[in-house]
C-alpha cells in the first residue's frame, strides 16, 4: 500500500490518501512544537505523497489552521483535500450553535488564507470533553445547531462533505442515526488495541456509505514505539493491562519480522468503511515512518495469529 493511494469519501466525489496529516501536534496540542519543526513536517509529507490534511481551531487556538494554512499556500488548491472542525474554538471554549458554527468557518478560512474548506467536522461533542451530562446537552445543541448550519452550506457548495470528529465511536453512531452525515473521524477508536466499533458503528457506517477517518492508529505512541517507558496510550500512561496486551502484539509482530507500526497503521484499512488513517506527526521524520511503515509488506498470517492469540477481534477485516 502506497500513501498516494486513493479512496473515496462515502458518498461524496472528494477522493483522500489512505495516509493522511493529523494536524493536531503541529498545532501544538499537549505540547509545543517549534515553526521550523511544524512546517518541514507539513513538507514532508507533501514530498512523499499525502494529500489529506486535518486541522482545527482547538489546536494552538488557531496555531495549527495557520501552520497548515501557510505550509499549503504555494500548492495548487485543487490538489489537496483539508478538512478543519467546528464547535471546539479553543482548548476549553465550546460553541456549536447555527451562527458560531457559520462564524466559525469564516474564521478558519481567514486563519488558513485558503478559498475554501472540503470538510467540516462537528468536534468533540463527546463525553471525554463534557461529561455525561454535559454531552447529552452538547449533542443537543450540535445537532439543533451545528448540524443544519453545516447541511446548509452542503447544499450550497460551499462545503464538499461534513461529518463528525471525536474519540467516541457510540458518539458517532447516535450522530450517524441523528442526521445525514458524509463521514466520521473516529480517534483512537478502532486500532490494533481497540475493535468495539465492529459491532455496530462500522457495520452502519458500511451499509450508509459513510467514510470513517481513523485517527491516532498508533493510540498516541503506543503502537509506533512499543511498551517502553515512556510511551503513552491515549494521551495518558498506560494501564497493566494495555501495556501488558501491546506487548503480546509486539511478540507476534516480532515472529512475523514487522514492524509494530506497520501492523498499526495498516490494520485499520483493512475495514472496507474505513477510507483514511490520519496519524499526528510532530516532525518530518514521524511522517517518513508512517510513509515506511504504510509500504511494509505484512504476511496474512500475521494478522492469523493475532487472532489466535485473541490481541484481535476474530471477525475484524485486514489488509
Amino acid at each position: 500500500m502506497r500513501a498516494t493511494d486513493t479512496r473515496r469519501l462515502g458518498r461524496t466525489a472528494i477522493a483522500l490518501t489512505v495516509l493522511g496529516f493529523g494536524g493536531s501536534r503541529v498545532g501544538n496540542l499537549h505540547d509545543p512544537v517549534p515553526e521550523d519543526d511544524a512546517q518541514q513536517a507539513v513538507a514532508s509529507a507533501w514530498h512523499l505523497g499525502l494529500r489529506y490534511f486535518d486541522t482545527a481551531p482547538a489546536y494552538g487556538g488557531g496555531l495549527g489552521e495557520q501552520r497548515i494554512g501557510q505550509a499549503l499556500r504555494s500548492h495548487r488548491r485543487d490538489d489537496y483535500v483539508l478538512s478543519t472542525k467546528v464547535g471546539r474554538l479553543a482548548p476549553r471554549e465550546y460553541d456549536y450553535s447555527h451562527d458560531a458554527v457559520l462564524r466559525s468557518i469564516d474564521e478558519s478560512l481567514k486563519r488558513l488564507g485558503l478559498d475554501r474548506i472540503d470538510v467540516a467536522l462537528i468536534h468533540d461533542i463527546d463525553p471525554e470533553h463534557h461529561g455525561p451530562d454535559g454531552q447529552r446537552r452538547r449533542f443537543r445543541e450540535a445537532m439543533e445547531g451545528a448540524y443544519p448550519a453545516l447541511n446548509r452550506l452542503r447544499r450550497g457548495g460551499a462545503l464538499g462533505a461534513i461529518g463528525v470528529g471525536v474519540n467516541s465511536w457510540q458518539v458517532c453512531q447516535t450522530a450517524a442515526e441523528a442526521a445525514d452525515f458524509d463521514c466520521f473521524l473516529l480517534a483512537g477508536r478502532y486500532t490494533l488495541l481497540e475493535q468495539e466499533p465492529l459491532a455496530s458503528f462500522l457495520p452502519l457506517c458500511q451499509r450508509r456509505g459513510i467514510g470513517v477517518i481513523v485517527g491516532a492508529p498508533y493510540n498516541s505512541g503506543i503502537l509506533a514505539r512499543g511498551s517502553v517507558a515512556g510511551a503513552r496510550h491515549n494521551d495518558a500512561e498506560p494501564s497493566i493491562e494495555v501495556a501488558a496486551r501491546t506487548r503480546r502484539i509486539e511478540a507476534v509482530c516480532a515472529r512475523h519480522g514487522v514492524s509494530l507500526g506497520a501492523a498499526a497503521l495498516q490494520f485499520p484499512l483493512g475495514h472496507p468503511a474505513v477510507v483514511s488513517v490520519l496519524p499526528g506527526p510532530r516532525t518530518a521524520a514521524q511522517v517518513e515512518a508512517s510513509v515506511t511503515w504504510l509500504g511494509e509488506p505484512i504476511p496474512g498470517a500475521l494478522w492469523e495469529e493475532l487472532k489466535r492469540e485473541g490481541c484481535l477481534d476474530p471477525d475484524a477485516p485486514t489488509p
